[in-house]
């Protein structure tokens, strides 16, 4: 009896570790990098890049473009599009986000990271949450707000906005001495610079 009890607390072990080892040898294979045309660019910070037949929705990793309706929204996505639009890019993933969106790095054919492009040029941040540890993200956010560019130009100024009962960083700028609640900003283009 006691060695029926070891036997089956050994395969149970035995069995969970197995399983374990499965999936994460499954999760690997899904999260592989891969090449494809960047087919329609959805905003700053989300595009689609055909893989395996399939338009593929990609996040760009560790970055924060202002939204459609937020100031700079348009010139964020219409930079991505001059960037990648219809080019043959390389998705190196990290994964997938809460929305089911492939999280990446993109690479243009000549080695070009989309990502530090975007920040190095002003069009969004570093999203620190959910890239803490990019040093050279970190570093090309610094380097634009110390140039002024973007959001960061004189006269604007970067607007926090209350998310989910949680302060969130908002590149929502505008410019500096209008006055307005955090709930009443301006959604319109009107305000870019």
């Amino acid at each position: 009896m006691l060695v029926a009890r070891h036997f089956r607390r050994r395969l149970l072990i035995f069995s969970v570790s197995t399983l374990g080892f499965f999936i994460s040898s499954f999760s690997a294979v899904l999260a592989l990098d891969f090449t494809g045309p960047v087919v329609p660019v959805l905003d700053g910070d989300t595009i689609s890049v055909m893989h395996n037949g399939q338009a593929e929705k990609v996040r760009l990793h560790g970055i924060d473009c202002p939204e459609k309706g937020q100031a700079y929204g348009t010139r964020a996505k219409h930079a991505i599009a001059d960037l990648a639009f219809r080019k043959e890019v390389m998705v190196k993933t990290h994964g997938h986000d809460k929305y089911k969106r492939t999280l990446a790095d993109v690479l243009l054919p000549d080695g070009t990271t989309v990502n530090h492009t975007l920040v190095k040029e002003g069009m969004c941040s570093w999203y620190r949450k959910y890239a803490p540890g990019d040093t050279v993200l970190e570093g090309l956010e610094r380097e634009t707000r110390e140039a002024m560019k973007g959001p960061y130009s004189p006269g604007m100024k970067t607007v926090w906005k209350v998310s989910n009962s949680t302060l969130r960083r908002s590149m929502r700028p505008i410019p500096i001495g209008v006055h307005s609640s955090l709930g009443q900003l301006a959604r319109d283009e009107n305000h870019e610079m």
